[in-house]
Formats: C-alpha cells, sequence, structure tokens
C-alpha cells in the first residue's frame, strides 16, 4: 500500500513507498465482475484523492459514489444511448461496474478563493460586476468542454458520437466571466489529478478501474443526482474487481513514448 506520508530523509535518497510498482501497474480496466467494492475501500480510494494538490488549496472538487445497479443505472442513462448500449462491444463489461464516482468540480469555488486576500492581486477572483454569469455557451465552441454540436462516446473518446440524438443535448451553462480570466481553468486541471489518484488507489486496492470522459449526458446526470447549480461534471471512474471478456484497446498499439522522447533539457 501506497504510505499515507513520507518518512524524512535525506536529500536524493530514494524511499521505497511502492509508488513506481502501482504506477506501473495500474491500466484501464473496462470489464468488471460486478462484485461490490466494501463500502471501507471506497473511502479509501476517495480518501487518497483528498490528498491530491489544487490550485490555492480550493478543494473545489467533490465525488458522487454510485454503488450497485439501482444506482449505477442513472448513470449510463444519463450518458449513454440505448443505441450505444446495444452496439457497443464494450457496454456487458462496464455496465457490471459496481461503483461509479462521478468527479465535480465547482468553477465558482476557486473563483471565491482567488477573492481572498492572499490571492487577490492574482486578479483571478470574482469580481461583483459580473453581468452574465450564466450565458450558455455558443454553439460549437471549441473551448467549452462539453460542445454539444460535437458528442462522443465516453468509452471510445475518438470515435462518433452515440447518436443523432446526442447533439441536441442542452448546452451547460459557462458560468461567471471571471472563468476566462484564467490562461488554464484550473479547476479542471486539479479534477484530473484527483482521478489519477482515484485510479492509483483502486490499483493499489488490487481492483480495476477506469476513466469516462464526459461526452454526454451533463445536464441530465447533474440534475438526476441532485449535485447543487455552479457545479460541473469531468468525468467518472469506475472501479471494481476485474471480470472476463475485457476487450484490449486498440489505442496500445500505439505504444509509449520513451522519457528521451518527451523530455527537453534546457530548451525545446
Amino acid at each position: 500500500m501506497v504510505a499515507a506520508e513520507a518518512p524524512t530523509t535525506a536529500p536524493g535518497e530514494t524511499v521505497d513507498m511502492e509508488l513506481e510498482n502501482v504506477i506501473r501497474r495500474r491500466r484501464m480496466v473496462r470489464s468488471f465482475s460486478g462484485r461490490r467494492v466494501p463500502d471501507d475501500v471506497v473511502r479509501r480510494i476517495v480518501g487518497a484523492a483528498v490528498r491530491a494538490p489544487t490550485a490555492g488549496n480550493t478543494d473545489g472538487w467533490a465525488v458522487v459514489a454510485l454503488q450497485g445497479p439501482s444506482e449505477t443505472a442513472a448513470f449510463w442513462d444519463a450518458t449513454t444511448t440505448a443505441e450505444w448500449r446495444e452496439r457497443s462491444q464494450r457496454w456487458p463489461g462496464l455496465s457490471l461496474a459496481p461503483l461509479v464516482l462521478a468527479v465535480m468540480t465547482s468553477p465558482g469555488r476557486y473563483l471565491d478563493r482567488y477573492a481572498e486576500a492572499d490571492k487577490a492581486p492574482s486578479g483571478l477572483g470574482r469580481t461583483p460586476s459580473a453581468e452574465h454569469a450564466g450565458d450558455p455557451a455558443p454553439p460549437g465552441d471549441p473551448a467549452h468542454p462539453r460542445d454539444p454540436a460535437h458528442p462522443r462516446d465516453p468509452a471510445h473518446p475518438g470515435t462518433p458520437a452515440l447518436s443523432e440524438a446526442a447533439s441536441l443535448a442542452p448546452a451547460v451553462p459557462v458560468g461567471d466571466p471571471a472563468e476566462h480570466a484564467w490562461p488554464v481553468p484550473y479547476w479542471f486541471v486539479d479534477a484530473g489529478q484527483v482521478v489519477t489518484h482515484l485510479l492509483l488507489a483502486a490499483t493499489d486496492a488490487a481492483l480495476g478501474a477506469c476513466f469516462l470522459g464526459n461526452f454526454r449526458g451533463e445536464t441530465a446526470l447533474l440534475t438526476t443526482l441532485g449535485v447543487p447549480d455552479g457545479w460541473r461534471y469531468v468525468g467518472a471512474v469506475l472501479v471494481g474487481e476485474p471480470g472476463a471478456g475485457d476487450h484490449r484497446s486498440a489505442s496500445l498499439a500505439r505504444g509509449r513514448r520513451q522519457v528521451d522522447d518527451v523530455t527537453h533539457f534546457g530548451r525545446w
């Protein structure tokens, strides 16, 4: 198990926390046995995400933990279509995931945090003069992560739309104009770090896990789950005991680049 706190060591000294082993073992599992994940394990996995860094220590994220078919059905109904479920080779395995952790983020919490005295000089905080909060994103806005004009299959991000009906899904409100002052929206960056912690913690617990992005049904999902206004759905981490029939992703044929391929010392 990955230690919660690193022991004190001299600079440069290697500490065996088994982290490298967990990182190397982690892979996307898209077929599950359906066996329930014990509540204490769920709390341990989410507890690892609590340790994820966030800008300004905002902690502007949350998860909705859906356990068992009666709860996970609401997730699948909102984020997929009957057409996709009928034709997807992955659906039988995905549908058996006993735990769905729907990851949410709150841009407003970041705007409020960066309006506080120690962060206000950044100019990234909420401004009282905002006049157009809640205006919908223009159709096809490439900056909008849930662009209804370009829905995608959540289990296959690079594939075409789930169905023509998906393109009719309403746009999610952009929110406070102050969000546009952020060169990089850290509420999504931080949520990504939360997702990574969840995936690694699931691996550390000898469970399988995968991440499904937000490509369809955000408004319906937020409403169904009773998520307060102002929160965005980022994606979901499915967790459970691996099952049979996990189709190997064709993307694996691309391989991984090596350290020398991705590292530029000094300059590009």
